[in-house]
């Protein structure tokens, strides 16, 4: 029998020991927490000893809502424009030129991380960079891409495309034809094109979960697996045969914009989860799109949008009747449903099918997920905590961003955006609170900065990004944030008996910082460092 002993200051998120000194592994389960010497001497004299001295020890991170192929392609197989958090069309054309040189057998070039400002760019920009391949420039959001000519002529995207998806999602010039820019279903019909072979995948893959480990993370949820190919689901499972998997990942699968029978997106989820589901990958449940996002025009609100009367967002799947039928299908299946619900409207909507559903199946722990939340009503609020419907919100949007803050009140009003990602609303409320990063669509996975904004509403002064704080009423405490990052996702997960706290029986996994995010100045909280990630009683990252 295995056997490791743990050493540190530990912050359990038990509530019945919510600190220690010492865990024993045993066979990668907690098999003793409590005092050091006790765990010693209940161990085997062999037993490995990790000494984190006063280091501090938490559960392994978990991340409620990321995209793991997205991230490991972003990392590894495009240009990344993310690391400027800010527009600079200069700096984005030198990247990309570099990523083209360094690659030039590739047929396709993609770079993502784009973001958008009142300087509108259309596919003279990229043809000025390259004219002979397809080159695509993605949003960080993910939601809005911009093709060179040869892109929109390997896409197939002409004057017919943009009449069929409509001229809000494919944007043309005075002669009618697409001028490069696309969004929403567009983009997402696009993404499944790009050729992707299953090496690749788990090449992606890989380089995500180095990162995830790095990062803090132990476990996390990919919600849409089958983004941007049906091979994805093959490579998780391929690498998890071969032994390659540390990060355990809950998959939500992919169900296309009001499908035509969503009792076969249920049994096909099905059936993948008998064929796939293992330790370290596992499916969970279904992911689909509601609506957009507001700072691309296309979130679905409550109300028009203030620039565009008669418009309110992008309705994507929008069926009542299909959205019933997919919650009591995969209600019978054990599997959650788990949208992207970005504007009030979408949110509204999914209330009310859920409500419906639950009507029907008399289960009211089926643990369907609402992911982004950017503008929520006081009523919806208080149906989210009665539904038992879990909120997946995203502190590190928090802040008032100047240029987002500024696009969010040509849009929607300075009342609704001076509103915008409430939090302590939905504890108030009783509902089972997740943090999300939706890594990499948002080009940061960090915990420090989570517990940070969640308290703070703005980001530290040493992050180098220039916030204001933001509807500081929906700041949360400590402990709450800490819960939102590991038992509160382990319950999201039905994995609560399992993983998220530290207690006998459960997966050893752990997450060691330099800080404790409890009680030190929540300026210490800011510069907190990873020291070592624990998966299964083993070390899997020393910084």
């Amino acid at each position: 029998m295995k056997e490791t002993v743990i050493l540190g200051n530990f912050i359990t998120v038990d509530e019945k020991r919510p600190f220690a000194k010492a865990a024993l592994v045993k066979d990668g389960l907690f098999a003793y927490i409590g005092d050091a010497q006790e765990a010693k001497k209940l161990a085997d004299p062999n037993a490995n000893i990790l000494d984190y001295g006063e280091n501090f020890i938490y559960p392994g991170f978990l991340e409620s809502h990321s995209h793991g192929y997205f991230a490991g392609y972003r990392a590894v197989g495009q240009a990344n424009l993310a690391q400027f958090l800010s527009t600079d069309y200069a700096k984005y054309r030198e990247v990309i030129k570099q990523f083209i040189a360094d690659n030039p057998d590739r047929e396709l070039y993609f770079a993502a991380g784009w973001i958008e400002n009142e300087e509108y760019v259309s596919k003279a920009y990229l043809d000025d960079i390259c004219s002979d391949k397809p080159l695509i420039m993605q949003t960080g959001g993910g939601h809005s891409m911009l093709l060179n000519t040869k892109a929109l002529e390997w896409a197939g995207i002409d004057a017919q495309s943009a009449k069929k998806y409509g001229y809000d999602l494919v944007h043309v010039d005075k002669n009618g034809d697409p001028d490069g820019y696309i969004c929403e279903a567009p983009v997402f019909d696009l993404a499944k094109k790009i050729p992707t072979s299953i090496e690749d995948a788990k090449r992606y893959l890989l380089a995500w979960q180095d990162i995830a480990l790095e990062n803090g993370y132990t476990a996390v949820a990919d919600a849409g697996v089958e983004l941007f190919s049906p091979e994805i689901i093959k490579a998780y499972h391929e690498l998890e045969q071969a032994g390659k998997l540390k990060l355990r990942t809950y998959a939500y699968l992919l169900v296309p914009d009001n499908p035509e029978s969503p009792k076969a997106e249920v049994e096909r989820a099905v059936a993948d989860r008998a064929k796939y589901s293992g330790e370290y990958f596992h499916v969970v449940g279904l992911k689909t799109f509601l609506d957009g996002v507001t700072e691309a025009h296309t979130g679905w609100q409550n109300q028009d949008y203030l620039d565009e009367p008669g418009y309110h967002g992008a309705e994507r799947f929008n069926d009542h009747d299909k959205m019933v039928e997919l919650l009591t299908e995969a209600n019978k299946e054990g599997l959650a449903v788990h949208v992207h619900s970005e504007g009030g409207g979408a949110t509204h909507f999914m209330l009310n099918c859920i409500e419906d559903a639950e009507k029907i199946t008399g289960n009211l722990d089926q643990r369907n997920v609402l992911a982004h939340l950017h503008f929520v009503t006081d009523e919806d609020i208080r149906r989210m905590g009665k539904t038992n419907s879990i909120p997946a919100v995203p502190p590190l949007w928090t802040p008032e961003d100047k240029d987002v803050y500024t696009s969010e009140i040509v849009y929607v009003g300075k009342e609704l955006a001076d509103q915008a990602y409430p939090i302590k609303s939905f504890y108030d409320a009783g509902a089972n609170v997740v943090f999300h990063s939706d890594y990499p669509v948002s080009p940061m996975l960090d915990i420090k900065y989570s517990i940070y904004t969640a308290e703070k509403r703005t980001y530290p002064k040493e992050s180098g990004m220039i916030t204001k704080p933001r509807n500081m009423k929906e700041a949360i405490t400590r402990e709450q944030s800490l819960r939102a990052m590991t038992i509160n996702v382990a319950w999201q997960w039905h994995q609560e008996n399992r993983l998220g706290s530290i207690e006998f029986g459960k997966v050893a996994n752990m997450t060691v910082f330099d800080c404790d995010f409890l009680h030190d100045d929540i300026e210490k909280v800011g510069r907190a460092k990873v020291v070592a990630t624990i998966v299964d009683g083993e070390e899997v990252y020393k910084a």
